[in-house]
This record gives C-alpha cells, sequence and structure tokens, in this order.
C-alpha cells in the first residue's frame, strides 16, 4: 500500500511539482490549498506525513501546525514546513511549535524527496 502524504499548500506550480516528485517516487499525494479548513483534513483522513506550507489563505500554517500538535490525534504526524521566507525567525518559529523539518522555497527535487523518505522512516 502506498504511503500518504497531505500536501497543504495554495500555489499551484509548488502543488504539481511536489506531486510529481512524490508520485513518481510511490506516494499518493493528497492535495488542500485552504488554510481554514487544513486542520480539519488532516484529521479526517490522517496522513503519514504532512508538507505544510506557512502563509495560505485563510489561517497561517503556523496556526495549523500549533492546532495540529495540540491534538492528541495529529500529534505523531510528521510535518514538513515549507515556506518562500526562510529567516532564522521563521525556522525558530516552525521547530518551536513542533515542526518535524523546515524547509525553504526555491528547493531541489532531489531535497523533498530525500526529506521526505527521511521523515516517513524510510
Amino acid at each position: 500500500m502506498a504511503r500518504r502524504v497531505l500536501l497543504i499548500e495554495d500555489e499551484p506550480n509548488i502543488i504539481e511539482a511536489v506531486s510529481f516528485i512524490l508520485s513518481r517516487d510511490g506516494w499518493t499525494v493528497h492535495t488542500h490549498s485552504d488554510g481554514a479548513s487544513a486542520a480539519e483534513r488532516v484529521r479526517a483522513h490522517p496522513p503519514d506525513l504532512v508538507i505544510l506550507d506557512a502563509m495560505l489563505p485563510g489561517r497561517s500554517g503556523y496556526d495549523i501546525l500549533q492546532e495540529l500538535r495540540d491534538a492528541e490525534e495529529t500529534r505523531g504526524i510528521p510535518v514538513m514546513m515549507l515556506t518562500a521566507r526562510g529567516q532564522a525567525r521563521d525556522r525558530e518559529l516552525a521547530l518551536s511549535l513542533g515542526a518535524t523539518h523546515f524547509m525553504t522555497k526555491p528547493f531541489s527535487n532531489a531535497e523533498v524527496l530525500d526529506r521526505v523518505r527521511a521523515l516517513a522512516g524510510g
């Protein structure tokens, strides 16, 4: 059975690129682009891994991450934050809220694939 990743991202080109990279590696990729309902989506269909954009319409990725970490049923799901904002304070905030990894845009295909494999345990 394919492992599932939920990509919470609102930029179509990023959605297409990450979906292609991971699908080619055997992942089942689900996408969601609305920050307001993202945590609900994770709870409804818990994936093996979440890739979460920091800036989303409706709600920030940081707020979503906080909600996922506060809830017993989603606390253990690895979350990789993906953002165009790569300042140290953004990284520190994401990690302090419980992000498993922090990656900045632009990114290389190999970097995304390597990190997703590592976060998923192989």
